[in-house]
């Protein structure tokens, strides 16, 4: 299948990276409001650039488009890629409110095409083995679930670009930015949440409106409770791993990226010593922690071969739009209990 890019921004080129070493997939081209943005980006990754998105989504060899514009301009060009017949793929996060999010899917399910996320925190081997365990129930009784973004943005970042740190564009700060990769595998791994009573501030960056610092106490609906932290605040030399840990009357699971801290269950079994020889080899430093451009691909490239073989199979994704929602919806509580003085607020 052909995929079309629209943005030619840092995550446009993670989503060519992603395309150009897939199976089921080849990059047809990309677009941008600003030609010559488009022409810089086809000549590095030696694709077409279209004059337009309009063009592009006229193109009928074109079958799916990735949209990786900022968090709150991913609306119209979906719908517009929606309209125009074609199954789309959007960057983190689907949209900056559930209201969005909503119409997308309708939309979406109207034209009768696929509408799916990057979700690529999903996507790694550690990852598959923790949601396995998860399924098992091998944690027995889950009692803690909590997830841990202690990363750093420096404030050139924010002045970089005039939609970061806004609400309209960003969406929120650390949470909705930084960390909803995190808090989409919480989720996953954890199962929905029933409430959250949250904190938020901005301590260290100027002339953004959003936070740069949050936490949140979590109580799921299979009655864990836990911790969501996140942060662009956190200095350090080489960055802090994002974390997930669970923990249960049985069991006790740490991940750091993409390697395990913890792996200990009260039942063993053969497999387990395997898992801590391959993954528990120490997490160095943060993918992505300190400098955003320096997360891999690859599970970028595995989230595109999921939705690939959904669209051929003729079956929703494991990243479809209703999965991405999860975490949208979890941040935007969270947001409300901090901007009313950490009051609960109940999800669902």
């Amino acid at each position: 299948m052909k995929f079309g890019i629209i943005g030619s921004g840092m995550i446009g080129g993670f989503h060519a990276k992603a395309i150009a070493a897939m199976n089921g997939g080849e990059l047809g081209g990309v677009a941008d409001k600003v030609f010559e943005r488009s022409q810089a980006f086809a000549e590095k990754y030696a694709t077409k650039a279209y004059k337009s998105v309009e063009t592009m989504l006229a193109d009928p060899e074109i079958d799916i488009i990735t949209i990786g514009t900022p968090s709150g301009a991913h609306f119209d060009p979906a719908m517009a890629a929606i309209e125009a017949g074609k199954h789309v793929i959007i960057e983190k996060p689907l949209e900056i409110t559930t209201e969005r999010i909503d119409q997308m899917v309708a939309a979406a399910k109207t034209k009768g095409v696929t509408l799916a996320a990057v979700l690529n925190r999903r996507f790694h081997p550690g990852m598959d083995a923790f949601k396995k365990a998860s399924n098992d129930g091998r944690f027995g009784k889950l009692t803690s679930a909590s997830a841990y973004v202690k990363w750093y943005r420096d404030q050139a970042y924010y002045d970089s670009a005039g939609w970061r740190g806004t609400w309209a564009l960003d969406g929120g700060g650390a949470l909705m930015n930084q960390s909803i990769h995190t808090i989409d595998a919480l989720l996953y791994l954890a199962g929905p949440v029933k409430s959250v009573q949250a904190n938020t501030a901005c301590l260290a960056h100027t002339d953004i409106e959003v936070e740069d610092i949050a936490v949140a106490i979590l109580e799921f609906e299979n009655g864990a409770r836990g911790v969501i932290e996140g942060s662009t605040t956190t200095w350090s030399k080489n960055g802090h791993p994002s974390r997930v840990q669970l923990s249960g009357t049985e069991g006790s699971v740490f991940l750091a990226d993409e390697a395990f801290e913890i792996w200990e269950f009260m039942h063993e079994t053969e497999e387990d010593d395997a898992l801590r020889a391959q993954f528990m080899q120490g997490a160095e430093a943060g993918l992505g922690a300190n400098d955003p451009s320096a997360i891999n691909f690859y599970q970028h490239q595995r989230n595109f071969e999921e939705v690939v073989s959904a669209i051929k199979e003729g079956r929703e994704p494991s990243t479809n739009a209703a999965e991405a929602r999860k975490s949208v919806e979890l941040i935007q509580a969270i947001y409300k209990s901090a901007q009313n003085d950490g009051a609960k607020v109940e999800l669902g």
